[in-house]
């Protein structure tokens, strides 16, 4: 099996080490006990305070504070086609670097697309972009690893042909049946008659909207990043999830795990200090004759 080994990049002086790896520990583990059951996906996340430290193979996602630009932040490709991430620091930023991650391990190169029924009502079959964490992708759908805020994310069963009960549609269970999307969230889609790229959006309405993207002509990068340009999903998400609740109950979490981990680390290091002092005996051997 092949393994995809991806690298949490702290390129900003506003990323502590202890900060980065605990972002680190968390995104593994929601990749490891949440992601790979689902998708039958397998990766492994590290932590590297310089990009000169990632090893040649690794995906990086990297953050930064200078990525504010419509269309920078998100997946892209480097010069040799493979991808990399652009995470906007921020007060949510592990919420954005899980929703870069779950969606770099289905779709790596931003292209991937999916048959199925149209949510308009006078379209037919149309082709999905696949991005896994965009139907439930705000804040308040997100859950908490190691007291970090991480990101939903749908199941395959997202693109089955018809509801069904007992199915789960998204990690959380936020979504009541395929092809739908909930508040703050979105789905695009391309309309092959037409030859035109639709969404459906639910952020600043009651009821989810369609709007016409109109043809995607002269497309320099992938599919997903001109998408997500054109919506900003990287910039709404930082904004959005800096004042959450979630992030807030996160914060709140983080504190009382860290007055957890501080306890814990305080009896190691007493229990190392007197195994130094007063020797240790792991066991009596005695000579054979």
């Amino acid at each position: 099996m092949l393994i995809t080994e991806l690298a949490l990049v702290a390129d900003t002086a506003n990323v502590t080490g202890s900060q980065l790896n605990r972002v680190a520990a968390a995104l593994q583990k929601q990749a490891i006990r949440d992601f790979a059951p689902i998708w039958d996906i397998v990766a492994t996340i590290d932590g590297f305070e310089r990009l000169e430290d990632v090893p040649i193979g690794y995906w990086p996602i990297i953050v930064r504070d200078d990525i504010d630009a419509p269309g920078a932040a998100g997946v892209h490709l480097d010069r040799n086609g493979q991808p990399f991430a652009l995470v906007q620091f921020g007060d949510s930023w592990s919420l954005t670097a899980s929703h870069e991650m779950l969606e770099m391990l289905v779709d790596p190169f931003g292209n991937r697309l999916v048959a199925g029924q149209s949510p308009k009502p006078d379209q037919g079959r149309v082709e999905f972009l696949v991005e896994v964490a965009d139907p439930s992708e705000d804040a308040q759908f997100g859950y908490t690893v190691n007291g970090l805020l991480v990101s939903d994310f749908f199941t395959p069963q997202f693109y089955d042909p018809v509801a069904a009960g007992g199915v789960r549609y998204t990690f959380g269970g936020h979504l009541t049946g395929p092809r739908r999307i909930a508040k703050g969230g979105y789905l695009s889609w391309h309309d092959p008659i037409s030859d035109h790229w639709w969404q459906q959006i639910w952020f600043d309405t009651d009821e989810p909207q369609f709007r016409d993207l109109g043809r995607l002509t002269d497309r320099a990068g992938s599919l997903r990043s001109a998408i997500d340009a054109r919506t900003q999903t990287a910039l709404r998400m930082a904004r959005e999830g800096a004042g959450s609740a979630q992030l807030t109950s996160a914060r709140e979490l983080t504190a009382q795990i860290k007055t957890t981990t501080g306890s814990r680390a305080g009896d190691l290091r007493r229990q190392i200090q007197d195994i130094r002092d007063a020797g240790a005996t792991e066991g009596v051997w005695v000579d054979v004759p």
